[in-house]
């Protein structure tokens, strides 16, 4: 037996045991969303559907991009399970093998909760040797689906990008696009004290562990810097956007030659530490949300990939 319960985004103010209301403070009053979660006096499980439907409750599919494929990637008919999930960014062969080597030992994974979809463009067949057939074919061979949660996940409170500010501490942080209230593209916010970019530098290397920082030219280590935006994967395209917010530095990644460029002439010193870097703590993060919402069992998976290298190997 499972009833109706609230669920709301993870911004949390209050937040009670496992399954039970959770409510949120803003500046318009308190927000809540209902959903089915478990009843904490009753032993069942959460099933998949509960888990779906509460998620879909606090970052809607609706939110995603026009281009963007949000949602149920491979559903192998396990909604009324109970949930099992494996946490990635990218939905991968090699975290497939290991939600599989997983299921096999006895744990009752069943989920892969994914950032990045599986599937971009329609498939026009299913065939051994193409990668994404093959994983759609493998999936459901062993009754494991691919759900992924992209650019609305990136939107909401504790996404990729308000998690990005919470490792760098971020003050007052707000939307850099708003796209529905207090919700949105990017934040931007102040450091507690201001900093000498070159230490800020430094926070972001210990925070987020990438292989390599780019900066952008022209900027003095020595210059003191408090106002921040960030926005965890590809995020070059919001410079202007940023711009405008006031920011002394932009985090972000996946930044091209003369998006750097663009970025000095505005005054604004772009910091580009790679798309793994700046969007798998949000896996983290939602891993540990899923725990404290009811979920059974769910683990952070250990095969996800940063797909670029650096040439010498970085020695921490």
């Amino acid at each position: 037996m499972v009833k109706p319960y609230l669920w709301v985004s993870p911004c949390l103010e209050i937040s009670l045991f496992p399954g039970h209301a959770v409510i949120t403070r803003h500046n318009q009053g308190y927000t809540v969303r209902q959903c089915l979660l478990k009843d904490p006096t009753i032993t069942m499980a959460m099933t998949v559907a509960e888990l779906i439907t509460g998620f879909e409750a606090w970052a809607p599919p609706a939110w995603q991009e026009k281009w963007d494929n949000c949602g149920w990637q491979i559903e192998p008919g396990i909604c009324s399970e109970p949930a099992g999930v494996l946490v990635c960014l990218t939905p991968t062969l090699a975290v497939l093998e290991e939600a599989i080597a997983l299921k096999q030992q006895g744990n009752p994974v069943n989920v892969i909760f994914a950032h990045h979809p599986l599937i971009f463009s329609p498939l026009k067949s299913v065939q051994m040797g193409d990668p994404v057939a093959e994983m759609v074919l493998v999936a459901i061979r062993n009754g494991i689906g691919v759900y992924s949660a992209h650019t609305n996940f990136d939107q909401v409170a504790n996404g990729t990008a308000d998690v990005l500010g919470q490792k760098l501490h971020l003050q007052d942080s707000t939307p850099v696009v708003p796209t529905q209230p207090e919700v949105g593209y990017g934040r931007v916010g102040n450091l507690s004290e201001p900093l000498l970019l070159g230490d800020l530098l430094i926070q972001i290397q210990t925070a987020l562990s990438p292989p390599a920082l780019l900066y952008s030219p022209e900027a003095s280590l020595q210059q003191p810097v408090q106002r921040v935006a960030v926005l965890g994967g590809s995020g070059a395209s919001y410079i202007e956007d940023v711009a405008k917010t006031g920011a002394q530095v932009y985090l972000t990644s996946d930044c091209k030659f003369h998006q750097f460029q663009a970025a000095r002439d505005r005054g604004l010193i772009l910091v580009d530490a790679g798309h793994y870097a700046t969007e798998r703590p949000a896996c983290e993060k939602l891993a540990t949300i899923f725990q404290t919402q009811g979920v059974d069992w769910v683990r952070l998976s250990d095969r996800d990939e940063d797909f670029r290298q650096f040439f010498p190997a970085v020695v921490s």
